[in-house]
């Protein structure tokens, strides 16, 4: 009895898995052909804009810039150079200092020459308590506001800090260890201006910074990482954002626009409550948030991403950050679902609720697990002897075959339309490393999601920490020219 039973839930296992894999290599093929539409779109609708015209519009919105930062004195100076060398013509850059520990304000207040001032704070969203506002005595950096305020345990906190004091409609939200393209506030504020709908958010594609070459905040050569996790997560990037984040805003389904570079309505986010301090996936919780809030109100809205590169972020290089960092995006995600529930398969939040979140909880948050049951699964049919060696094969050899498939799209797309990488040794060599990142890469992308995952259904206390950031390689000058 307890044999046949055995066998139909294999059997009946079996067949789900089997028909999830055949909807997310469907998936995968549609958000590809949908995504390369996006950008040959978006390139045809912008082959006609210069940056000048754009700089000398009238009607683009003023754009407050806030970077939080916490011990990031390793990378501080070239980003906030960068931040404030941006081409736009109405601007300001709002960098949250939350509570650093190490020399990160002293950095900033010798290298921009700042001194405390009086500053009318408006606090709207919920932060720690301000300790006291800076601004520089040079007027070459009028644009620069340094906020000093009590650590607030996350990024989500400094945020809303930097959103209080923001003076513009709109604002950026990035990292304090970011190297931003001069035209990012251009590129990220049109989308705003060409919608008939209500724009609240924009995003664009990120990559490692980690070998790149930075000279006086502004990144001179753009090279593929060296390390070994920073590699993997070139090529992670690129397939997610050029894929993924632009296949979804081909049907204007985005969830989530990256806490490393997003521009956003401060209206709507104000209206929504800001940023949730408890979160640990801030980033898709306010875009979240505010797609409810649009909903609620039934106001037309669209979310939209730009297939340019215009940030670049250091990648966490060791094992440890790097499972810190994962195991925080895990936890993340089920607590996101978890606090959203209501949003499942309900009409009233549109598509987000009818199709988004369940997609995204299928396939990405019930991903993982799914895979290693999988696992469990294959090796006790090796250890018993009852798995058919050619049939295991040749499922494993095409789910490998299509995973490198869809990577090599993006990476070739990438570099056809937009030739980030100088000769196309370097595209070959990320590809030879795409060989090897199901193997090495994603099985550990897979074990610190788990880990995350679990950490939140047990309770376990998380400590933010920082990422120990080692600094952007600098340009050497020339001492001899010939």
């Amino acid at each position: 009895m307890l044999q046949q039973v055995w066998f139909y839930i294999t059997v009946f296992y079996e067949g789900v898995i089997f028909l999830y894999c055949l909807a997310l290599f469907a998936v995968y093929a549609l958000l590809a052909v949908m995504s390369l539409t996006t950008i040959r779109r978006h390139l045809h609708k912008n082959s006609y804009k210069t940056s000048r015209t754009l700089v000398e519009s009238p009607l683009m919105p003023g754009i407050s810039v806030i970077a939080p930062v916490y011990n990031e004195a390793a990378t501080i100076g070239c980003s906030a150079r960068s931040l404030l060398s941006l081409n736009y013509p109405r601007f300001e850059v709002i960098i949250v200092n939350d509570g650093s520990t190490d020399n990160t304000l002293e950095l900033l207040t010798k290298q921009f020459d700042l001194m405390e001032v009086e500053f009318a704070y408006h606090a709207q969203l919920a932060s720690k308590p301000v300790r006291r506002f800076l601004k520089s005595k040079s007027p070459a950096y009028a644009r620069l506001l340094v906020i000093d305020k009590e650590n607030g345990k996350c990024k989500a906190d400094a945020v809303n800090a930097g959103i209080n004091a923001a003076t513009y409609t709109h604002f950026l939200n990035t990292d304090g260890d970011c190297i931003l393209h001069r035209d990012t506030l251009l590129k990220l504020a049109q989308p705003f201006m060409d919608e008939e709908k209500r724009v609240i958010a924009t995003g664009a594609t990120l990559r490692m910074a980690n070998s790149c070459l930075v000279n006086e905040g502004e990144l001179t050569e753009m090279r593929a990482p060296v390390e070994f996790l920073p590699r993997f997560q070139e090529i992670e990037y690129i397939r997610s954002f050029l894929l993924g984040k632009m296949g979804w805003t081909f049907c204007n389904a985005v969830t989530n626009v990256s806490g490393g570079l997003g521009l956003f309505d401060k209206e709507i986010a104000i209206n929504s409550g800001g940023y949730d301090a408890a979160s640990f996936a801030e980033d898709m919780d306010i875009v979240v948030r505010m797609s409810k809030y649009m909903h609620s109100h039934k106001l037309p809205f669209a979310i939209r991403y730009v297939p340019e590169t215009l940030c670049w972020t250091e990648g966490p290089a060791t094992l440890r950050v790097y499972g810190r960092q994962r195991a925080r995006w895990g936890r993340g995600l089920l607590q996101l679902f978890m606090a959203h529930r209501q949003v499942f398969f309900n009409p009233r939040y549109g598509k987000m609720g009818l199709f988004m979140f369940p997609y995204v909880a299928v396939f990405e948050l019930m991903a993982p697990v799914i895979e290693a049951t999988g696992l469990v699964y294959l090796l006790y049919h090796i250890i018993t002897g009852t798995v058919n060696p050619l049939w295991a094969v040749i499922l494993l050899a095409f789910v490998y075959v299509y995973t490198l498939l869809v990577t090599t799209l993006a990476l070739l797309w990438d570099q056809l339309t937009f030739r980030h990488y100088r000769s196309w040794r370097v595209v070959t060599g990320l590809f030879l490393t795409a060989l090897a990142e199901p193997l090495v890469y994603h099985p550990l992308s897979l074990f610190f999601t788990l880990k995350g995952y679990l950490q939140h259904l047990t309770g376990k206390k998380h400590k933010w920490g920082n990422m120990q950031r080692r600094g952007f390689k600098q340009e050497q000058p020339l001492l001899f020219h010939h």
